[in-house]
């Protein structure tokens, strides 16, 4: 923990990157069976995540951020939470229109499936795209 100012070490990981490393007072996770807030000192746990927002708060009042995530894990001890996301975009990148676009052709392409396969793929998307248009939202 970093001199007693109440904060702990944070880090959101992509397959691609690590997109975030630095102190945090408080993070919430969207959890697979719930949001949950992690603040220093948080009892050690390991738990999937389901897509939706995680909020990072730097210090007590500030302004969260907001990166949306598409899944992944989360690992919390006491002074640490790293978040392994299978991707992660800051929701103030996101455009509703073009979601909206991609919700609607995707839902084409869902009715149009021919198989249990295409189903699944575009099933997963469409409950992704609708996520994220929900992050935006909020």
């Amino acid at each position: 923990m970093a001199d007693n100012d109440n904060t702990f070490d944070f880090e959101l990981v992509s397959p691609e990157a690590k997109l975030m490393s630095e102190k945090a007072w408080q993070v919430t996770i969207p959890g697979e069976e719930g949001d949950f807030g992690v603040r220093a000192q948080h009892s050690a746990l390991v738990s999937t995540i389901r897509p939706g927002v995680v909020e990072i708060i730097s210090k007590q009042g500030d302004a969260p951020v907001r990166i949306f995530i598409a899944g992944g894990f989360a690992d919390v001890t006491a002074r640490n939470c790293t978040i392994l996301a299978e991707e992660a975009t800051m929701v103030s990148d996101f455009n509703a229109d073009e979601i909206k676009s991609e919700i609607a052709d995707l839902e084409k392409k869902l009715s149009d499936a021919k198989d249990n396969i295409e189903i699944a793929r575009y099933t997963k998307q469409l409950s992704l795209s609708k996520a994220k248009l929900n992050a935006i939202a909020a």
